[in-house]
Parts: C-alpha cells; sequence; structure tokens
C-alpha cells in the first residue's frame, strides 16, 4: 500500500517540475527488520518520492553488509539517509530516523536546495558568516514527528552544512534512539547541539543560530 495518496503525487510532480534543477543522490543505510523498526517504511517512502520525479535517485545500503560504505559515511545507526549532489558529493546533509510527520516537509525542502545548489534559509551575510568557519562542527538537532517547530531547527542545521563542508548537520529522531535521548538528556524539542559543547531548545532565528554557531568555535 502506497505512503502518499494520488493527491500528495499529483502535487509532488508539479513542485518538483517547477522547483527541481539537477540530480539528488540520497543513500539510504538500513538494517534488518528486528534491528530497525522504521528502516523498511523510510525505504518505501523515499522510492514513491524517486518513482515522482527521476532526478531523486535513491540507493539503499545495508549498515552490515556494506561496512566500508557506511564508515565512509560516519553512519552508526539506522534508518540513516545521507545526501549527495549531482556529482556524488557529500552535502553532509543527515537523517537518522524516518522523516516523517512535520519532519517530512525538511526532506523535501532538502531536496529541491541540493538540486538547486541554494540554501532555503540564510541571506547572502549569513551565508559568509557560516563560511568563515574553518573547524569541523557537528550539529545534532533532537526532533519528534509531531514537533511543528523541528523542521526549521533541522533546515537550519542541514543549510549551514550545505553551505560549509566543514560542517555536518544530522536530524536525530528522538523516539527512535531512546537510548541516545537519554545521554543527552532530550526532555523537550527541538534540542540542538553543536559540537556538544553549545546547546539550545527551539527553532532560533537564523541570526540567533549563527551566533550560537560561532560561539561553538570559538569565534563569538
Amino acid at each position: 500500500m502506497a505512503l502518499l495518496s494520488e493527491k500528495d503525487v499529483q502535487y509532488l510532480k508539479r513542485a518538483f517540475e517547477e522547483q527541481l534543477k539537477d540530480k539528488v543522490k540520497i543513500l539510504l543505510f538500513v538494517d534488518d527488520a528486528t534491528e530497525c523498526e522504521y528502516c523498511d517504511l523510510t525505504n518505501q517512502v523515499l522510492n514513491e518520492l524517486a518513482s515522482i520525479d527521476n532526478r531523486i535517485e535513491v540507493t539503499t545500503y545495508h549498515i552490515k553488509r556494506d561496512k566500508e560504505v557506511a564508515q565512509r559515511y560516519n553512519i552508526d545507526k539506522t534508518p540513516a539517509i545521507v545526501m549527495l549532489d549531482k556529482n556524488g558529493n557529500d552535502t553532509r546533509i543527515r537523517f537518522f530516523g524516518i522523516p516523517s510527520g512535520h519532519e517530512f516537509s525538511t526532506l523535501l525542502q532538502d531536496i529541491v536546495a541540493v538540486s538547486t545548489g541554494k540554501p532555503v534559509l540564510f541571506n547572502q551575510k549569513q551565508i559568509e558568516e557560516i563560511k568563515s568557519i574553518n573547524k569541523p562542527v557537528n550539529i545534532k538537532v533532537f526532533v519528534t514527528p509531531t514537533c511543528p517547530y523541528c523542521p526549521k531547527a533541522v533546515l537550519l542545521a542541514h543549510m549551514a552544512a550545505l553551505v560549509n563542508p566543514n560542517i555536518v548537520g544530522e536530524m536525530i529522531e528522538a523516539n527512535e534512539f531512546p537510548e541516545l535521548s537519554i545521554r543527552y538528556g532530550i526532555a523537550s524539542v527541538p534540542h540542538t547541539f553543536i559540537n556538544d559543547k553549545v546547546d539550545f531548545i527551539g527553532a532560533y532565528p537564523e541570526g540567533a543560530f549563527i551566533r550560537e554557531l560561532l560561539r561553538a568555535v570559538g569565534g563569538a
């Protein structure tokens, strides 16, 4: 049974025709169904998207059988989504957990941003500030599918990664990875951690997010 309704498919077909430019390569990392409750559903939704527009290309890997590929992208949990541009370059955009509920919109916006090469957030001055960071940065954003504020927080992390090759932006579905959520003390979402040094709760405006980003790398 299809996850996307015919109405959804027709809407997305029109949207992709209008907004997509270049191919987007999506890598999905899965595990056996006994180890990963949402891997099959994630695989299904991605392939339904790929069937709507041939500029979306999905390749599925098994985290244990394809260890070398998983290690190349630092994937240690499933389901995991990695986005590459048309040339196969890693955009450092990561989803850990199924992009369902409100996070489905994040997935769609990421696809458009990678396809066009243009971040959906940040003005030119803010982009230059993000580009000025020359240290490795890891941004984790813990979310839940029902959180209406989470997509903005995830997009901030993902678009920062798209802009600067030193940055990795990760969405982590808090309910799917309870041990990780406990380790980070997640009580409210969205909860963002930058290099495990600076953290904040809520979807910050772009300027405030960049200030926290610079503070985490010692630039502000």
